[in-house]
């Protein structure tokens, strides 16, 4: 059984990136073991608190630490990454030589509402993941655009075709 974390980098109620999330989540093999790591409660990261982290910190890099693999889904904010999703990369990257993201496999799509499909922020985020020494899939490369159009108000994938591309990329 392989343990897969599931990091939605939009904190928004009934994000599109949640949906696109579930809809690779619902094709993972069926002994999987999916863990949606929850970064919305994450004070920001500040290194003065390294040497008596909150407790926050510390759950969130345990829970990071007991994945095998980890699946990033992200928007684009201004052209990057959202900031709660750069914030978790930072809380478990540290403290300096203790990152609990190295070796670990990862699997990034990027959505947005535009037909860019997120893609600078998807970029952006496999630029951090090179840095924190996990190998990412180079392919299937997972940009989803006009995201509002393939959800239904709740976030969820209701294109049918969008649905199987994402099942299918999914290991």
């Amino acid at each position: 059984m392989t343990k897969y974390g599931v990091i939605v980098g939009s904190i928004r109620k009934n994000s599109y990136s949640k949906g696109v999330a579930d809809a690779i989540v619902a094709g993972l093999p069926a002994d999987a073991e999916v863990t949606y790591l929850d970064i919305s409660h994450l004070p920001l990261y500040n290194q003065d608190l390294d040497a008596n982290s909150p407790v926050e910190y510390t759950e969130f890099r345990a829970a990071v630490a007991a994945q095998d693999a980890i699946l990033f889904v992200t928007p684009e904010h201004n052209r990057s990454i959202p900031a709660a999703l750069k914030n978790a990369l930072d809380i478990a990257s540290r403290p300096w030589g203790e990152s609990v993201w190295s070796g670990k496999p990862a699997l990034v799509a990027s959505q947005s509402i535009s037909g860019i499909a997120g893609v600078l922020a998807h970029h952006v985020l496999r630029q951090s993941l090179v840095f924190l020494d996990m190998p990412t899939m180079q392919q299937p490369e997972l940009y989803i655009g006009n995201t509002d159009k393939l959800a239904d108000e709740t976030g969820k994938i209701t294109n049918e075709g969008t649905q199987a591309f994402l099942v299918s990329r999914a290991v």
